[in-house]
């Protein structure tokens, strides 16, 4: 398997968790205090949908095949542990804190992957995308503050 499949298959991965994470908090917060936060978790999915695609079909046409079911690691779930945790109450701070970690969780994964030997075009894309997370990290935060 090439660096750039490898690290293609675990950002996959990290996306798919956030994708599903940031479904499960919309769905928690629809009926909170918080609908505004669940248009934003919704978006923020969809948002993950995307990325997640964008690296399929780079990989795809580089002849490399990605996983979309994920593996049993990323199903277990990597960053997005707390937010079972946080599901369970009322309060939908505790679930948008669960989502600034599971961000955090992304964003090192990227940092990760930008250590490793990547090809420039995948470099530019996970360069891209790590931005987009970081940024999304901010605005889950910021709803977490109020």
């Amino acid at each position: 398997m090439s660096t750039d499949e490898r690290n293609t298959k675990e950002l996959v991965e990290t996306l798919e968790d956030g994708r599903k994470g940031y479904e499960q908090c919309a769905e928690k917060l629809q009926d909170s205090s918080s609908p505004e936060a669940a248009a934003s978790m919704t978006r923020l999915a969809e948002q993950r949908r995307q990325l997640s695609t964008e690296l399929r079909q780079m990989a795809k046409s580089y002849g490399d095949t990605i996983n979309e079911s994920g593996t049993t690691t990323a199903s277990v779930h990597r960053g997005w542990i707390a937010l079972k945790d946080a599901l369970t109450g009322a309060d939908p701070k505790p679930v948008l804190r669960a989502a600034v970690q599971g961000e955090e969780h992304a964003i090192s994964e990227y940092e990760k992957a930008l250590e490793q030997d990547l090809s420039p075009s995948l470099r530019e894309v996970v360069v891209r995308q790590l931005g987009q997370i970081r940024s999304a990290r901010d605005e889950v935060k910021a709803l977490a503050e109020r």
